[in-house]
């Protein structure tokens, strides 16, 4: 068992240094863009057999459960296929956990929208921000730029970096592409407007439920690594448990708010969303005017949050393999 446990905990090192190294290729064939392939498929099956709400919104969970379902068993069985040979299990399990954490790709995508910036060229900015958040840009000023920016890289802190390791920590790489699942599902449907409020239903519930653990986690790591960007672990602990319900989501103003209170600067406002707009409480104080630097600031925490989580893991492993 402890050497079961040492070699999961050398596997998850190696698959975070992976990411953080070599990021996601473009020549990948990421898993990812498969399952975002299965749930365009389910979700253009649903529109098309369904022919009330009622019933679109059913088969919305039927997509949760499908999804999960599959994300879960493909990696299972392929490591269950190659159990008998040691080397080629390990390298599998690394390989599917890497895929699994976006921290090399959060950072490379956050700081396109910060180069274009600090060229002057606002359309390129708005259009590299376009990659990666669901938000309209083609309006966005620079300053709705660079929260859009900075609340996306603390929003998927949580969901595309630290939860991804939390879910390989309790159930290996299974589980972990389980999770991706649930939360490119959530990425893809789950929507309140119009198009997507129904279809994205459950979708978006079961990944408030994945992410709920996680994304509280998440700020209390963040919290933990201000100092990084001349925060206070205290008063960014202080900032989030205060806005924690400032959002719609019941978990994204953790890893805002934390990262808001290391910061000094306020985050939330109006977004606009499919031509819907949506309104969005504030997050933080306005100590400081939100710029650009703060983008590079938020990368910084997002690091910072992993490597406070795989420290305080290899305590925790190193007290029960000994």
């Amino acid at each position: 068992m402890k050497i079961l446990l040492a070699m999961n905990v050398i596997d998850l090192i190696l698959a975070v240094l992976l990411d953080v190294l070599i990021g996601d290729p473009y020549w990948f064939p990421h898993p990812v863009i498969y399952i975002g392939k299965l749930i365009s498929i389910l979700d253009k099956l649903g529109r098309k057999l369904c022919k009330t709400n009622k019933q679109i919104k059913a088969f919305g969970g039927t997509i949760v459960v499908i999804v999960a379902f599959f994300s879960f068993l493909v990696p299972f069985i392929i490591l269950w296929l190659s159990k008998e040979i040691f080397l080629l299990y390990h390298i599998l399990n690394i390989i599917l956990i890497w895929t699994t954490i976006a921290a090399r790709c959060l950072h490379k995508e956050g700081k396109k929208v910060y180069d274009s910036l600090a060229k002057n060229d606002i359309e390129d900015a708005r259009l590299k921000l376009s990659y990666i958040v669901g938000r309209d840009t083609k309006e966005l000023n620079e300053y709705e730029i660079i929260r859009a920016d900075v609340e996306t890289i603390a929003e998927n802190t949580a969901d595309g970096v630290i939860a991804p390791i939390l879910y390989a920590i309790l159930g290996g790489a299974p589980l972990a592409m389980m999770y991706k699942g649930i939360n490119t599902m959530d990425s893809m449907l789950g929507y309140m407007n119009e198009k997507y409020k129904h279809i994205g239903f459950f979708p978006a519930k079961t990944d408030d439920v994945f992410n709920f653990i996680p994304a509280r986690i998440t700020g209390l790591l963040i919290c933990l690594a201000a100092p990084l960007v001349g925060g206070n672990v205290l008063e960014s602990i202080k900032i989030m448990i205060r806005d924690r319900k400032n959002h719609k989501s019941p978990n994204c103003a953790y890893p805002e708010g934390a990262a808001a209170g290391a910061m000094k600067v306020q985050l939330g406002g109006t977004n606009v969303y499919f031509g819907e707009e949506m309104y969005k409480p504030s997050i933080g104080n306005k100590i400081k005017e939100l710029g650009k630097e703060h983008i590079v600031d938020t990368i910084k925490l997002m690091y910072g949050a992993m490597v406070c989580l795989v420290i305080i893991y290899l305590i925790g492993a190193f007290f029960l393999i000994v």
